[in-house]
């Protein structure tokens, strides 16, 4: 019977050892590709080079490469306190920091905004650099500014952050005090910006936005349209997730939801701990957040202290890799992808501290009965198709 039972245990072993040799020969055929980085903001402050590998925060060149990324689209934000007048110029300056950091690691990265840029790019072994504009409040209500922002790379445009633009209401607006709202969705302004994306070529990204605005945008729009970095309510009603219907109509006009690691928004019970977790350490928050400029940074130090605690409400990678399949068996797998979120958010699932472990998303949907064909469209051939259908190349 131990005979058995031993014999069992070495084939069960040798099986899902095959499964992750076979896994990391698919993840590096793939072409990978990340929607969502928020790296920029935090170069801007520190000056660090992401050419080097860094041991805080999420992304850089060593680490992306370890992980098989083979296109990053960086994250271009500011905050609502950037008004007209700081806003573009903020903008700009997060753009000529990409700019350099790409300028110091030539070797490794290049700027593309065609997919025959990209893929070009992964020819040549560099990381595929891409400009996504997280705010529709730092085009400051102007065409020209748009276009200033197109011609210097942007590939998409999230109309809004949580904060809404006189001409489209983000989701936390919509949903907190719609009563106080001039106007709900998108103003005739709004629906001239979409219009003017769509001709740049630049990709409408529906995350963040409420769904009166989501509901304008696909009427509106004339060529698929993305959720750069959402996940689904059915799953998390949080507001910033997708509802079935919304996922239902982004499928219909052949948009892509590309599913954020945040670990706030892939799980319904993180909230709950995490608020525990900081109670249990709030004088020392307090303090952290006075030192180092607020709570995100706060979190994060308190999160490096505390390790064993922290690891206890991390939500498992299963609940990342359940939203994936999740929107894959709700409208198919053509209209599923990542947008990481890092850098941008405090807190990630196990075995998804930063962008080195991607291939366990990899390994995890072959273990899930994927086929290589849909488990490459989920890693990068969705983004492509999306790209493709926008930029005309």
């Amino acid at each position: 019977m131990k005979r058995t039972i031993f014999l069992a245990s070495v084939l069960l072993l040798s099986y899902w050892k095959g499964i992750a040799q076979n896994s990391n020969t698919l993840h590096t055929d793939a072409i990978v590709i990340d929607t969502h980085n928020d790296v920029l903001s935090n170069q801007l402050e520190s000056g660090f080079d992401i050419g080097r590998k860094q041991e805080n925060g999420n992304f850089d060149l060593i680490r992306a490469k370890k992980g098989g990324l083979d296109a990053q689209v960086f994250s271009i934000w500011c905050g609502e306190n950037y008004g007209k007048g700081k806003a573009f110029a903020h903008a700009n300056r997060q753009i000529d920091s990409l700019y350099a950091a790409i300028h110091r690691n030539a070797d490794k990265m290049v700027l593309v905004s065609t997919a025959k840029e990209l893929n070009q790019a992964v020819k040549q072994d560099k990381l595929a650099a891409m400009i996504g504009v997280e705010g529709g409040h730092m085009i400051e209500d102007r065409l020209d500014y748009l276009d200033s922002l197109a011609h210097r790379g942007m590939v998409y445009l999230t109309l809004t952050w949580n904060n809404s633009t006189s001409w489209a209401t983000s989701a936390a607006d919509e949903t907190t005090h719609p009563e106080k709202l001039p106007h709900i969705g998108l103003s005739k302004l709004g629906k001239d910006i979409v219009q003017r994306l769509n001709q740049s070529g630049v990709m409408v990204d529906v995350s963040h936005v409420g769904e009166k605005t989501f509901y304008d945008v696909l009427a509106v729009s004339t060529k698929p349209v993305i959720a750069s970095h959402s996940c689904a309510y059915a799953l998390n009603p949080s507001r910033r997730n997708l509802k079935d219907e919304q996922i239902k109509a982004l499928a219909k006009n052949g948009g892509v939801v590309f599913v954020n690691f945040y670990s706030g928004f892939i799980d319904s019970t993180f909230a709950k701990k995490e608020n525990e977790f900081l109670n249990r350490h709030k004088k020392e928050l307090d303090s952290l957040s006075a030192r180092l400029g607020g709570e995100f940074n706060a979190k994060i130090k308190l999160y490096e202290t505390y390790k064993t605690e922290y690891r206890v409400i991390r939500p498992p990678l299963s609940l990342l890799i359940h939203h994936i399949d999740y929107i894959a068996k709700l409208v198919g797998v053509d209209y599923v992808g990542i947008g990481a979120d890092f850098d941008g958010a405090e807190s990630y699932p196990l075995q998804m501290d930063d962008v080195s472990f991607y291939p366990n998303i990899t390994l995890e949907l072959q273990k899930l009965g994927y086929s290589t064909k849909d488990i490459k469209k989920v890693l990068g051939g969705n983004f492509l198709r999306v790209f493709k259908a926008n930029r005309g190349s």
